[in-house]
């Protein structure tokens, strides 16, 4: 192999790492005013993700329940206490939690979904003089330069204090080339608690 394959080669590598990578960055976050510090240890919340897709909703719900576990809390899919649920009688949805010992509820929804076209132009070879250079390139010409096309999702999330029936904090992410539901929840769940802890709402 050349070197200049092994370059070439080097560089797609490094090109498919960044476009399988899942970062997820805030476009927007809000805390209620008078909120105060929430420790989620060993209290019952309720994970719901807005979707009429049963399938993807109760995917989603599972990842969202497990990342909650994770972090100290007992998670529950909200599909377990409200099932084929799709709107209705918010008291009732409230009252059936609550009545199930739930003390919040994280919601998370998508809210967009775009594609992105990115451009990246080839590197030449630089050479001192231009006599010499001038004379090689035309010989040599090569242009690497590429093509990447990332998806952004964004997705809102909501913290909601079920014995107060307010909201405590909401934030608005967008998560790059996420492969799976699973990927997405658990990328975003990873920052959202990092902010909240960042933004004093959520105990260490």
């Amino acid at each position: 192999m050349s070197m200049r394959s092994a370059i070439l080669t080097f560089s797609a590598f490094l090109l498919g790492l960044v476009a399988c990578s899942e970062p997820t960055a805030f476009t927007s976050t809000w805390k209620a005013p008078d909120a105060q510090v929430v420790s989620a240890a060993g209290k019952k919340v309720v994970a719901v993700f807005v979707s009429r897709d049963e399938s993807q909703r109760r995917a989603a719900e599972d990842a969202m329940a497990a990342a909650l576990t994770a972090r100290g809390a007992q998670g529950v899919p909200g599909y377990t206490l409200l099932p084929g649920y799709h709107g209705g009688d918010p008291e009732a949805a409230r009252a059936r939690l609550k009545e199930a010992g739930a003390s919040g509820v994280v919601v998370m929804r998508v809210v967009g979904k775009e594609q992105q076209v990115t451009y990246t132009p080839g590197s030449p070879a630089y050479y001192g003089g231009f006599n010499r250079y001038w004379g090689y390139s035309w010989g040599a010409a090569y242009d690497p330069g590429y093509l990447r096309t990332d998806t952004l999702v964004s997705v809102e999330t909501l913290v909601y204090s079920l014995e107060r029936g307010e909201l405590l904090w909401a934030s608005t992410s967008r998560t790059t080339n996420p492969k799976d539901i699973n990927t997405l929840v658990n990328t975003v769940a990873d920052a959202d608690s990092k902010e909240m802890v960042k933004q004093g709402l959520l105990a260490h």
